[in-house]
């Protein structure tokens, strides 16, 4: 018997007491009797004292002890009462920016500069601005006709994405800025981070440069980015921002204008050397813009443009939102054993969501632990406070649950051997064909089979591993789901598009005022870049 129920039986046997002895009237012995019934009642109460302490004792002797009562699933580490949780919008606008990728994308390697859009800026207001942008940058900022329309262009057609741009870049900016300003590189470089990827840290491009900064593989190497099956450092904004300022510093040496390192940066400086000797000399990027690339000829106008519209965002009516949480109130610590994003969450009180935000570099929501390499969780400042307080109980709690089923890590490895397969190139054979036909990525194919050009020839073999473990059999019987029909019932005629032949996603944003990829693609269910002919788009939310 505890001795909460020795002090509980007492107090029934006394009160059992007074009541016989209230029955006779005797005022004294009950005047005793009710001292003798609060003395028990105080020591009972006193043992449920000693026995909360002994529990928050045990609580804090074994932090990882689920709690229960309403809270299941949480773990009980202490540090901070409560961690801080990114605002809902915020959160919400980091996570939906990754659409924007592709609208951006399309926006500037097929930059339309002569169309003319209009505006409520005028002519002459806009040279006086560009003229006082020109005088603080070392960018070349130079009215031209060419450099008019863009703006207004991208004040009209892209208002929205630029708006988003605007909250977005409260989270990165203060990054760059900090690197620009170590690497002696000028401030207003951190809008090339928008025009190269809507500041979408896993963004990738057809041809398969990935990252803020959109790094090719072979250049990621060698500036130190590691790239393999589990992470991806073009895709880790403080790594791929270093080796970003490294090769911008490389490129500007060789040109010593800012404008030709920016055309550089996209074209590579073997294709800028050809434009200056085609122009006969020229180094105004103006001069050369005929001779570049068609994506690096649109390049800087909307860098330039980008540039402007951030400048003089309050005069055109331009607001983002307001964030809580900048990029520099993170922290980051090594892990010293392999973790998931799962436990993560669940053990220090952070969605996986905003892990994938913090730490997009991880492939495979898994940091692995590789002796003699270092890989780093991010985490808001005062949730660090609790991993960091609890790091041994973590590791403890993890490995145990490791050795409860198999490592995540070795696990990936293993089925990704035994599911490699060797494909054997027929005629008809492209590797875009072969890619989507296991689930893949061009650049993967290339990468896994040390590929320097898209040729292939029949009979050559290549190393696959597909998706999933997918084979040809599986592959091949793979159904795609039946795309839920659009409810065109309450969306007004205006606002519908019927797809006609020559029509594209890309086209079709381009002929609606605030309609991008993106949207189109939301609004409507869809998932690729088909489209049937004859089948109706709604061009808004309604």
């Amino acid at each position: 018997m505890t001795l909460k129920d020795t002090s509980i039986l007492k107090i029934f046997f006394l009160f059992g007491m007074f009541v016989s002895i209230a029955q006779e009237q005797d005022s004294t012995l009950i005047s005793k009797s009710k001292s003798v019934i609060d003395t028990a009642v105080v020591d009972l109460k006193g043992v449920q004292q000693m026995e909360q302490m002994a529990s928050e004792k045990s609580l804090q002797d074994n932090p990882l002890v689920l709690l229960k009562d309403g809270d299941e699933g949480a773990y009980n580490l202490q540090d901070n009462p409560l961690a801080a949780k990114y605002d809902s919008i915020w959160m919400k606008e980091l996570y939906e920016s990754a659409a924007l990728f592709d609208d951006m994308y399309a926006e500037v390697s097929t930059l339309d500069t002569e169309t003319q859009y209009p505006a409520e800026i005028n002519t002459d207001t806009l040279k006086k601005r560009l003229a006082l942008l020109n005088e603080k940058t070392p960018f070349n900022v130079v009215y031209n006709p060419s450099l008019e329309n863009v703006i207004k262009s991208f004040l009209t057609r892209k208002r929205d994405l630029m708006e988003r741009m605007l909250t977005v870049s409260q989270f990165y900016f203060p990054l760059f800025e900090q690197e620009f300003d170590n690497h002696n590189i000028p401030i207003e470089m951190k809008y090339l981070a928008i025009v190269e990827s809507a500041l979408n840290p896993k963004a990738r491009s057809r041809v398969g440069a990935t990252g803020l900064w959109q790094f090719m593989y072979g250049t990621g190497k060698e500036h130190g980015l590691e790239v393999n099956s589990y992470v991806d450092d073009r895709s880790d904004p403080i790594k791929s921002t270093r080796a970003a300022c490294e090769y911008l510093n490389r490129v500007y040496r060789i040109f010593n204008d800012w404008d030709l390192a920016l055309a550089a940066y996209n074209s590579g400086p073997g294709n800028v050397n050809k434009a200056i000797r085609r122009s006969g000399g020229y180094k105004n990027y103006w001069n050369l813009r005929r001779n570049l690339p068609r994506e690096t000829a649109g390049y800087v106008p909307a860098f330039l443009a980008t540039m402007y519209i951030f400048e003089y965002a309050e005069e055109h009516g331009l607001k983002g939102k307001k964030v809580e949480r900048p990029y520099f109130e993170t922290d980051t610590i090594h892990v010293k054993s392999l973790i998931t994003f799962d436990q993560i969450s669940e053990l220090v009180g952070i969605s996986k969501e905003e892990l994938e935000v913090l730490n997009p570099s991880y492939k495979l929501r898994v940091i692995p632990y590789v002796k003699g390499k270092k890989y780093a969780l991010r985490l808001p400042r005062d949730v660090m406070g609790k991993f960091v307080s609890n790091e041994e109980a973590i590791y403890a709690h993890v490995a145990k649950e490791l050795k409860s089923k198999e490592s995540p890590l070795p696990a990936l490895v293993k089925a990704a051997e035994q599911n490699r397969i060797r494909y054997k190139v027929k005629s008809g054979d492209f590797l875009g064909k072969i890619a989507e036909r296991y689930g893949v990525g061009v650049s993967q194919i290339k990468r896994w089979n040390g590929l320097r050009s898209n040729n292939l020839r029949i009979g050559q073999r290549l190393t696959i591993y597909p998706r999933g473990g997918r084979g040809v059999a599986v592959a091949s019987q793979q159904k795609t789901p039946a795309k839920k029909p659009v409810n065109l019932s309450n969306v007004p005629a205006d606002k519908i598009h019927v797809v006609k032949s020559g029509d594209s996603l890309w086209t079709i944003s381009q002929k609606y005022s605030g309609v991008t990829i993106a949207l189109l693609r939301k609004w409507n269910g869809i998932s690729g870049n088909n489209l049937k002919l004859g089948t109706k788009l709604k061009l808004c939310a309604c």
